[in-house]
């Protein structure tokens, strides 16, 4: 994330002169995307910047945060700035308290470490708080400037925006797997002349029957909301679920469990009230 929101940066004329990165792949994509910044120790970056990009994960935030406000790193009047989803800006108390201005910007992205997270910032919503509107404003003239639609999130509700998100994100990507999963063990033998043989890589026969599936299903969830839902659940079909649920225990009791525990919520969603009966008794 550091290196994609550096590179946002630097197209629209900010400069980056130093990044601290430490592991292979962190250096690599220091030197790839951000080839005129030097690798400098953390306190040297903090030490020379007007602002300071924190863009570790959410469990070594508070250390780092603590370690530079202990040795006095940051000069009061910088812009620090991490990228947390679950914190807002009370983290960064040790370094508020020496005179910097706090600011939480947290773009609601998925991170790869490949090329297309830059790009993918142009389209991206930040969730951002400040203690001020002198803070908010500096944080959304941010990201304006590479692309991006700022959203000022409460400091009471940033743990509340997180979840969301990654209940969003983080699931669907353990049930598309899920689903491609079972897919590949309904299809396995039954490939046509010229398709791929079933196997476990990803991005093939089981992934292309998917794909136009779950990509109309995800617009019109966005679109129209609960109307979406449509399947054996929201026609309160019970023997068809209790079938699926028959033959995905075949092929992996974890999928079934997911698929029964996602088949009770929807089924509460669709209102089906005797299918719920049916799903919490299993």
């Amino acid at each position: 994330m550091g290196t994609a929101i550096g590179a946002a940066l630097e197209r629209v004329g900010h400069v980056v002169f130093g990044v601290s990165a430490v592991s292979d792949q962190s250096v690599h994509r220091a030197r790839t995307r951000l080839p005129e910044s030097r690798i400098l120790p953390v306190d040297e970056v903090a030490a020379r910047s007007e602002l300071l990009l924190l863009t570790v994960t959410d469990a070594e935030l508070a250390g780092l945060v603590r370690g530079l406000a202990a040795t006095d790193a940051v000069r009061p009047g910088t812009l620090v700035a991490h990228t947390s989803g679950a914190n807002g800006i009370g983290i960064l108390a040790p370094l508020t308290r020496r005179g910097a201005t706090p600011l939480a910007i947290h773009p609601a992205m998925t991170f790869t470490g490949h090329d297309e997270d830059t790009a993918r910032l142009a389209n991206a919503c930040f969730g951002i708080t400040a203690a001020d509107e002198i803070g908010f404003a500096i944080a959304q003239a941010l990201v304006l400037e590479i692309g991006g639609e700022p959203v000022r999130v409460p400091e009471e509700r940033r743990a509340l925006y997180h979840a969301a998100l990654a209940h969003g994100s983080n699931h669907l990507v353990t049930l598309v797997v899920d689903a491609v999963a079972a897919l590949r063990a309904a299809l396995a033998g039954a490939e046509l002349m010229g398709q791929a043989t079933i196997d476990d890589q990803p991005n093939g026969l089981a992934e292309r029957v998917l794909a136009p599936l779950l990509s109309a299903a995800l617009d019109n969830a966005l679109r129209r909301g609960p109307a979406a839902l449509t399947g054996p659940v929201a026609r309160g079909d019970a023997a068809a679920v209790a079938e699926h649920l028959r033959v995905l225990t075949d092929v992996d009791p974890d999928i079934a469990a997911a698929y029964r525990a996602l088949s009770l919520r929807s089924a509460q969603r669709a209102a089906q009230p005797a299918l719920i009966d049916l799903l919490e008794q299993r």
